[in-house]
Order: structure tokens, then C-alpha cells, then sequence
């Protein structure tokens, strides 16, 4: 079967950084689905995993983590889906990615595609759906049934893949008022068009332009950028009791103590940390997208897709990497087809 893969870790303008291949198709053992991929979407990880470092594969390593397609095969415990069922997920960043023409997926981080969009619009929502939702839901403790409606929430890069989302989940769901931070004229009118109440120039002081739209401190700050930077700020963005979410791994050190004042709540986000340490409740990102393809097909939320990049192969995903690397990019970007 094609896929696209690598065998060694290099810049992505080097001719090896990403290869077209043809690899034995996978076989679906235990709780295995068999996809046939439709589309893929790419984000940060992906360019992440590739990053330069010394490591050589023997094996071709396959990248690549959203993805929706047709389901062709299952292993022999699967209970949840058949042959010929719509699927989008966005799977283990310890198993092989979805870069292929067909793709081993554990049935319990699938969900069913969304019926109102095509394979290209839902391969954009499976990863940052889930780092959005798992974030604001389980870890912030943020209610999902509008509990908390009226409290006031800033975002950390609200035109990206994930801010995307979250902005949407925040509102529709949450019933927050949404502060987005964008720097350019084209991310601002894109997180507005998702939801955002107001946004904020995250390329200057926040605290002031905060109290310029009336909210001196938030409630809740959800990181989607750069944490080494912000964790100093998010003191001066809080109230007293607030609550702070990032996905975005830190490289320094730093300071927890600064929170202490405010009895301020820092959490951590892996959307793979349950599918990498099979945890128990690990079939909850199933459910998670089973819900979220409802609330698609019923206008709720929809799909992220910014723009569409051709077939997937190496040239085309090379061209996506860097486009992330170099950072600025507005929603997500899909490739479909081999």
C-alpha cells in the first residue's frame, strides 16, 4: 500500500525529511479497526515527531494523526463498528499514523463520521476536538452543560487548529463569554467568524486590552501557544480561584509558586495521554467523538478546514510542515486522496 513515512529525522527541506512508500498493509488484531484513509489533516505533532535528532528507523516510521475514512476490516474483540461504517479519530502517537492507505486504529478512540461532512471536513476535527473538549471538561472542570455560563475565558491562540474548536465548544456548549487572542486582520475575523466575543493582540501587553473590553481579569485562560512565555502573565489575567489549561509542553522551568496567591489551578492536556497509557477510561474519546459528530450534524459545531492541499504525499505534506513550522496558521490543513 502508498503511505508516507521516514527514516530519518531532518529538516523538512532536506529530500529525506518525509518519503513516498509502499509498505505491507497492516492486519487488524484485538480491538483493531482496518481503515481504508480517506483524508488526513496535520497539526504541530506531526512536525514535532519529525523533528531533527539523531534517532535512524530501521522500519519506515508513519506519521500523521486525524484522519477519517472507511472501515474494511475489524479484529476479531471489536464490538462497536463493521465493515463499511464512515469513521474519523485521531489515534496513538505510539502506534504508526494514519500517513497510509490503510491504518490500524484501537476501536475505542473512533467515533462515527459525521454524516453532514465530507471525509476532508471531518479529518479536520478529530485531534483538536478532543485536546479542546478533554482540556476545558475534564481537566479545567469547565461545565458542559452551561453551568458556568457568563464567566469569562481567554484563549491563547484562537485562530489555530485547537483555539478553532475551542472557541465553538466554549460558547455553544459552555455558554462562556470569549476573549480570543490574534495578532493579524485574518486571524481576528477568523476567530470572530468561529465565536469569539472580543479578541486580543497577543503581540502586546494583555492585562491593559483586557480592561479596555471591561474584563480586568478572566476566569479561565486556556493555553494553545507558546507556555513559556504566558506563565508569568497568567497571574495578572486571573481572579482569584481562576483556572488555567495548556497543551503546549514547556521547555524551562517554572515557577509554580506564582499561582499560589490567587490559589490560581494549573493542568496539563495530552489528548494521547489515555491512549498511550491505556487508561481504563479510555473509550471516553469515542464517546467524546460520537457526541461531537452529533453536534455537527445538528449545526452545533462545524469543521475547521481552512484549506486543502491536494493527495496526500510526501511533496504536499512536506509543504504542510512547513506551513506549521513556520507558524501563522489560520484554522486547519487537510490533504485527501493517494
Amino acid at each position: 500500500m502508498k503511505a508516507v513515512g521516514l527514516y530519518r529525522y531532518l529538516p523538512i527541506d532536506h529530500p529525506e525529511s518525509l518519503l513516498d512508500l509502499e509498505i505491507p498493509a497492516p492486519v487488524p488484531q484485538a480491538r483493531d479497526l482496518l481503515v481504508e484513509v480517506r483524508a488526513v489533516s496535520v497539526n504541530p505533532v506531526d512536525a514535532k515527531q519529525r523533528a531533527p535528532k539523531s534517532q535512524v528507523e530501521t522500519a519506515p516510521r508513519i506519521l500523521g494523526w486525524d484522519a477519517a475514512g472507511v472501515v474494511r476490516a475489524v479484529g476479531p474483540q471489536v464490538t462497536q463498528f463493521r465493515p463499511g461504517d464512515e469513521v474519523y479519530y485521531a489515534g496513538s502517537v505510539v502506534r504508526p499514523g494514519s500517513n497510509s492507505e490503510l491504518h490500524c486504529v484501537d476501536e475505542r478512540i473512533v467515533g462515527r463520521k459525521p454524516a453532514t461532512l465530507a471525509f476532508s471536513e471531518a479529518a479536520a476535527l478529530p485531534l483538536t476536538t478532543l485536546t479542546a473538549w478533554e482540556l476545558f471538561f475534564d481537566r479545567m472542570g469547565i461545565s458542559k452543560s452551561g453551568g458556568d455560563a457568563g464567566r469569562s475565558l481567554l484563549i491563547l491562540g484562537g485562530a489555530g487548529g485547537v483555539g478553532s474548536i475551542a472557541i465553538q465548544i466554549a460558547k455553544r456548549l459552555a455558554k462562556l463569554d470569549v476573549i480570543a487572542s490574534a495578532s493579524r486582520a485574518e486571524s481576528i475575523a477568523w476567530a470572530k467568524a468561529f465565536g469569539a466575543d472580543a479578541t486580543v493582540d497577543h503581540t502586546q501587553p494583555l492585562p491593559a486590552q483586557l480592561a479596555a473590553l471591561g474584563e480586568r481579569e478572566v476566569d479561565f485562560v486556556a493555553c494553545f501557544s507558546d507556555t513559556d512565555r504566558y506563565f508569568s502573565e497568567f497571574p495578572a489575567l486571573l481572579k482569584a480561584q481562576g483556572r488555567i489549561g495548556a497543551i503546549v509542553r514547556s521547555v524551562r522551568p517554572v515557577d509554580l509558586s506564582i499561582l499560589q496567591p490567587k490559589s490560581l489551578s494549573f493542568c496539563w492536556e495530552g489528548m494521547f495521554t489515555r491512549s498511550t497509557f491505556q487508561a481504563p477510561d479510555m473509550g471516553a474519546q469515542g464517546d467524546l467523538l460520537r457526541e461531537a459528530a452529533a453536534l455537527v450534524e445538528a449545526g452545533v459545531l462545524r469543521t475547521t478546514v481552512k484549506e486543502q492541499l491536494g493527495r496526500i504525499c510526501a511533496e504536499n505534506l512536506k509543504h504542510a510542515h512547513q506551513r506549521l513550522e513556520q507558524g501563522h496558521v489560520v484554522g486547519k490543513l487537510v490533504l485527501e486522496g493517494f
